[in-house]
């Protein structure tokens, strides 16, 4: 598979064409896509994602993508790498936005799609990438300045929107946000490992006890970890149905469901219907 490497800590362009040109690949840099025009398929890490203007997508370097363009689109791309946070964080105390990032760009892109379903949101993000576009190629006094200063609001405006889809109404703040978000970001994380799945593996990641941890998600998120843990996977197998690649069967087995009448029937208790309607639909 290509890689496709970046020395600079921060890019951002535009990209506009009837047709991907790139074959599947990684990178070696993190990479914020915005949706402006078009429709069309993001495939990503062997997920079929149908995307529309609007649309958000955040990969680590070890996520492999491609698009598949259905109606002509425009993209604006960010690419950004570690030494970004440094030169952003030299010379201040903000570790706590370091803190919120570096949980954010641990979500797998799989689990989560689409990042921003807040159309408000949407429009917000939107008008700061086409500032910090504007600004990129802008070489006059504190235009670095200001490019870190909009870059870290475009990080904090997806953080704060991944929080609300969470917790909603319920969402908590300051340390409890921090430690919940952490929480919840291992579980997205991990996914496909039904080994650290279980609530066992997770509470010994944060120094918990299997019965602390649960009541401590349940308090600050109103739903149990269990109910997270069964809902981030029931996400990820979304993804893997409407793809195509993979039958029920090996969908339960990746996600670490007993068998396939187990996985069909939590899929039915959550969803109301059969993961194959989902399968057939997609």
């Amino acid at each position: 598979m290509e890689r496709f490497n970046s020395y600079h800590s921060l890019n951002i362009f535009r990209y506009h064409s009837d047709t991907w040109e790139f074959t599947k690949h990684n990178h070696n840099f993190y990479e914020l896509i915005f949706v402006e025009q078009g429709s069309g398929n993001h495939i990503l890490n062997d997920a079929l994602i149908p995307y529309s203007p609007g649309d958000v997508f955040l990969l680590r370097p070890e996520d492999a993508h491609s698009f598949e363009i259905a109606a002509p689109s425009q993209f604006i791309f960010m690419k950004f790498t570690e030494q970004l946070f440094i030169e952003k964080l030299e010379g201040s105390k903000t570790a706590k936005w370091l803190n919120i990032v570096k949980t954010l760009l641990q979500a797998p892109s799989m689990a989560n799609g689409d990042l921003i379903t807040d159309n408000s949101d949407r429009e917000k993000l939107k008008n700061l990438l086409q500032i910090l576009l504007s600004e990129f190629s802008n070489k006059c006094s504190y235009s670095r300045e200001l490019l870190l200063e909009l870059f870290g609001a475009v990080m904090m405006m997806i953080a704060k929107a991944q929080a609300t889809t969470q917790f909603g109404e319920q969402c908590p703040i300051n340390t409890e946000l921090d430690k919940l978000s952490q929480i919840l970001s291992y579980t997205r994380l991990h996914a496909l490992d039904a080994e650290k799945m279980r609530v066992e593996h997770i509470a010994k990641h944060f120094a918990m006890s299997a019965n602390y941890i649960s009541i401590y998600v349940k308090k600050h998120s109103g739903l149990s970890i269990q109910q997270h843990i069964i809902q981030t996977k029931l996400k990820v197998a979304d993804q893997l149905l409407k793809n195509g690649r993979y039958n029920v069967n090996e969908i339960a087995s990746r996600l670490g469901f007993t068998d396939a009448s187990h996985f069909n029937k939590i899929y039915k208790k959550y969803n109301g219907t059969s993961p194959k309607s989902v399968q057939r639909i997609g």
